[in-house]
């Protein structure tokens, strides 16, 4: 689980910083980057949620 946490952290930097260059630059690419990002993320925390589920009922 703390492995899935680092991928989350690490994919939302990614995100974060190529949301910013869209908005601050008008980075076009950096737009469809952050776009890819934020559906890898939302495995991500899908995933998550399950785990932590998981956990929980232990």
């Amino acid at each position: 689980m703390k492995e899935l946490i680092e991928k989350i952290a690490t994919g939302f930097e990614t995100f974060k910083a190529d949301a910013e260059l869209q908005t601050e630059k008008g980075n076009k690419a950096a737009g469809t980057r952050a776009r890819k990002a934020s559906l890898e993320l939302e495995k991500l925390l899908k995933e998550f949620r399950k785990s932590s589920l998981d956990e929980s009922k232990k």
